[in-house]
């Protein structure tokens, strides 16, 4: 079983950047893609970026693609979530979460973090 931590929320203004961190305890972290998603009020969670076991490969909703940059480092059991041009739509709880697949589906993704709040002001 792995558990996530995540971290790096806070408070920005529209256009600024943000990095968040999740740490995943466990020795087995490299074996899993990790994938960020996202929680506004009033709506349903939604995928932000994932990345594979290996790092080789990375993956973004429309809405982030060219803004955020998703990596990892298995040797501090850390995927990091790099926001930049932050929007006030990007305000939400982000998640983290772990996904065992060889062929990644969203339904596969499990192990939740507890999400840290970002807020991006106009």
């Amino acid at each position: 079983q792995v558990q996530l931590v995540e971290s790096g929320g806070g408070l920005v203004q529209a256009g600024g950047s943000l990095r968040l961190s999740c740490v995943a305890s466990g020795r087995t972290f490299s074996s899993y893609s990790t994938g960020w998603f996202r929680q506004a009020p009033g709506k349903e969670r939604e995928f932000v970026a994932a990345i594979r076991r290996s790092g080789g490969s990375t993956y973004y909703a429309d809405s982030v693609k060219g803004r955020f940059t998703i990596s990892r480092d298995n040797a501090k059991n850390t995927v990091y979530l790099q926001m930049n041009s932050l929007k006030p739509e990007d305000t939400a709880v982000y998640y983290c979460a772990v996904n065992p697949q060889t062929i990644m589906t969203m339904s596969g993704f499990g192990s939740w973090g507890q999400g840290t709040q970002v807020t991006v002001s106009s």
